[in-house]
């Protein structure tokens, strides 16, 4: 099975759910959402609609506790953990070891199994203040990144965000042990 996480970067939510209904046509997939995706309505959708889109393509409920995400460890191992959006404020808490939301222990308890975690960045920062954090995890054993561009050098010159079209790839890599290339893009 595999674990589908998605974070509160909310332009880019609709990508990751159809890369979910991509992969859920190839795999059972487990949903996640942080609390912020779970009870945030946005310009982009509303909470609600997000949530019930997940659970109506997994057929399985949602994950969005970190008491529900917890027993996602050796209670509950998953294949692969999927991180889609991954917003640099969950990028940086896993780069630190901060265990604080529904994602964030989701990706602790996978990661003590010894399995691949895919991150789909999705960041304004991703090259200024969190670029460390994204060093950190390139070096974490079992932590493998969809490959990454910036989205608008001009007006966002410090923002990255995943080819989310490379998800599938990048996923197949990692459950081989190897990171998916090119990582950056242009």
């Amino acid at each position: 099975m595999i674990g589908f996480a998605l974070c509160g970067s909310f332009c880019t939510v609709a990508k990751g759910l159809s890369e979910m209904e991509t992969l859920c046509k190839k795999y059972p997939v487990q949903g996640i959402v942080s609390e912020s995706v779970f009870s945030t309505d946005t310009r982009f959708s509303t909470a609600r609609a997000v949530c019930e889109r997940i659970e109506m393509l997994t057929g399985r409920p949602l994950i969005h506790t970190v008491v529900g995400a917890e027993p996602l460890g050796p209670a509950h191992p998953l294949d692969a953990l999927i991180i889609c959006p991954c917003t640099g404020n969950t990028l940086a808490k896993m780069a630190c070891g901060i265990t604080d939301s529904s994602v964030t222990m989701a990706a602790k308890a996978h990661l003590r199994n010894n399995r691949p975690l895919v991150i789909a960045l999705a960041s304004n920062d991703a090259l200024s203040v969190n670029l460390k954090n994204i060093g950190a995890l390139l070096t974490r054993k079992n932590v493998y990144f969809v490959p990454m561009k910036q989205d608008d050098p001009e007006k966002k010159p410090h923002s990255l965000v995943a080819d989310f079209s490379q998800l599938a790839p990048t996923l197949e890599a990692a459950l081989q042990g190897k990171q998916y290339q090119r990582l950056f893009q242009v």
